[in-house]
């Protein structure tokens, strides 16, 4: 296979990966999802996401329709990359895609629920140090020690559940001897090398070895300085040079001695010779023992040898798990139910708002929520058309329809208390666009139709078509749109301020609506975000027009405004400053 057979891939970006890493190599770390290779190759860390997103999931992107889709898809990754406890970790979870196999989506969901329920169950200070143990395990490099001692710290925090019981099964004692000897092993390109500090003897003869190539570098000095310490003949000379580099070297005598040149022509060349020779039988020396430590620590490993394979391969899913545990603990996400058709939310929330959130309930298609109280949303109807308040929160609903199914679609929890969700080869979520003309309708209805009728399961959010073009024709295409829905039997919620100039809907569906309730003393506008079922929900131009009644500073700007309130009711706009309590200046 090529490199510029995978999607992304150009010649340019080809011709990088194969100086940088070889034709070979760069697949391996394609196939294997290895985004941090590609990036340390030069590859930018975006390209090399979306490379990798496409290499594996290429199937289930395709399910995320439009740009608005892909937009969610994008943050809800990059919110829960937020939670990652390792640089791997979030790579990991950045390269998530939708599954098209749904047991799949289920195994990963069990195992993030699991991480949950483990990281959960941990007190503070347990979670702290399973943050600094991951936080070493990143700053060292992610090395094979720094493996087996991240799965120690994890072993004595006692995690437990799933990938976490492999962590119980590891010999600690073996882990902890294999974890000293390798903290003195490195792999580099000339293979393994023991580092300072694994044996005083080969620590010593490093040191002296390097003492020794400083003055064979330096001979000419070593020659000046015998010289001028005074010598009457040949033999006292080359006796002086060996107790000089003994001296300097803390060398033994007889080793300088056994190292001294036969056959010098004169005293320079006795001098570097000798210093040539001391220099080949150290570096020697060096390599003889480093070969024997060597041995000695890798039989220390190899007693833990299995153990230590289990730690690489487990801290890395260990980490990746627990990730996505903390992002569904910090956001109470829960367990969806995967089923054959529709999609149902009761309790759920905007993970992309902050503050009081108001959880809402809704639905389009059959399920068997069971509802809270009187709000319980039909379980026949496959297309709702939302209506109601500016500001009231219907783009926020699509949003978060959207983000349910698509979190549940990559086998991840979900913000809300109960959840059904379907499963749905294409997902159209197309926000609100403030142009008004030919080109950008022409955009949105290219956008919007092929995969509604391409896809076997499509599952269409649309706001505000009334934006695009002009509100009666607006009305027409949404009529069309609601019909080719249910034609299509997808599901869809429809978003429109339109609701009196629609026809007659299909049987298979309805009209909803939100609906603001006044103004706080504060003059925010209060909305009850829960949306009421088969109700057209009511406009608020009297509310907006009491805020800028109330909020206007010049008293002739306030007139104005003032006036404005009796085409939409002055009665309405004073009842609605009373109830917020506003006092005129």
């Amino acid at each position: 296979m090529r490199l510029e057979d995978y999607w992304g891939i150009g010649p340019k970006t080809s011709e990088l990966l194969a100086e940088e890493l070889g034709v070979e190599r760069a697949i391996r770390a394609i196939e294997s999802g290895d985004v941090r290779t590609l990036v340390d190759a030069g590859v930018p860390r975006g390209r090399t996401t979306r490379i990798l997103r496409r290499a594996h999931g290429g199937a289930g992107m395709d399910a995320l329709a439009t740009a608005d889709a892909r937009s969610v898809y994008d943050d809800l990754l990059s919110l829960a990359a937020g939670y990652a406890v390792t640089g791997g970790a979030a790579d990991r979870i950045r390269v998530l895609t939708p599954l098209t196999d749904r047991a799949t989506a289920a195994d990963r969901l069990e195992e993030v629920l699991a991480a949950r329920e483990a990281w959960e169950s941990l007190d503070g200070a347990a979670r702290e140090r399973v943050l600094e143990a991951f936080v070493a395990y990143d700053e060292a490099g992610g090395t094979d020690r720094a493996a087996v001692e991240t799965a120690l710290a994890l072993r004595e925090v006692g995690l437990e559940g799933g990938t976490f019981d492999v962590l119980a099964e590891m010999d600690p004692t073996a882990l902890r001897e294999a974890a000293g000897a390798l903290g003195y092993l490195a792999e580099t390109d000339d293979g393994i090398e023991v580092l300072e500090g694994a044996d005083e003897e080969l620590d010593r003869t490093r040191d002296r070895l390097d003492a020794a190539g400083q003055l064979e570098a330096a001979a000419l000095d070593v020659m000046e300085s015998v010289r001028a310490a005074g010598t009457r003949d040949t033999e006292e000379f080359r006796g002086a040079v060996v107790e000089h580099v003994a001296a300097e070297t803390g060398i033994d005598r007889g080793t300088v001695r056994s190292a001294t040149a036969e056959g010098a022509v004169d005293t320079a060349d006795f001098v570097s010779g000798t210093l040539r020779n001391l220099v080949d039988d150290l570096e020697t020396r060096v390599g003889e023992r480093e070969e024997t430590v060597a041995a000695a620590l890798r039989s220390e490993v190899g007693d833990a040898e299995g153990d230590v394979e289990r730690a690489v391969e487990t801290v890395t899913d260990v980490a990746f798990e627990l990730s996505l545990g903390r992002f569904a603990a910090e956001h109470d996400l829960r367990r969806p139910d995967l089923v054959a058709d529709g999609l149902a939310v009761q309790g759920a929330r905007n993970l992309f708002l902050s503050g009081d959130v108001q959880p809402v309930t809704y639905a389009v298609g059959p399920h068997d929520l069971p509802g809270t109280g009187s709000v319980r949303p039909p379980a026949d109807d496959r297309v709702a058309v939302l209506t109601g308040a500016n500001s009231g929160g219907k783009t926020t609903l699509l949003e978060t329809l959207c983000a349910v199914a698509i979190l549940a679609s990559m086998g991840l929890p979900v913000p809300a208390e109960e959840a059904r969700v379907g499963s749905f080869d294409r997902v159209v979520f197309h926000r609100r666009h403030a142009s008004f003309n030919a080109g950008v309708l022409e955009s949105t209805l290219r956008s919007v139709v092929p995969p509604l009728v391409e896809g076997d399961r499509t599952l269409m959010l649309v706001d505000e078509f009334e934006a695009i073009t002009e509100p009666g024709r607006a009305a027409d295409l949404l009529n069309g749109l609601v019909g080719l829905t249910v034609d299509r039997e997808a599901l869809g919620v429809y978003v429109t301020h339109l609701a009196a100039d629609l026809a007659p809907l299909p049987a298979a569906a309805r009209i909803d609506g939100i609906f603001a309730e006044g103004l706080t003393p504060e003059l925010e506008l209060e909305v009850d975000y829960q949306p009421r079922f088969g109700t057209v929900g009511r406009s608020t131009p009297e509310f907006i027009v009491s805020r800028l009644v109330a909020n206007a500073e010049d008293r002739t700007v306030r007139q104005g405004f003032e006036e404005l309130a009796s085409a939409v009711g002055q009665e309405a706009v004073q009842r609605t400053l009373s109830d917020a309590r506003w006092v005129p200046e």
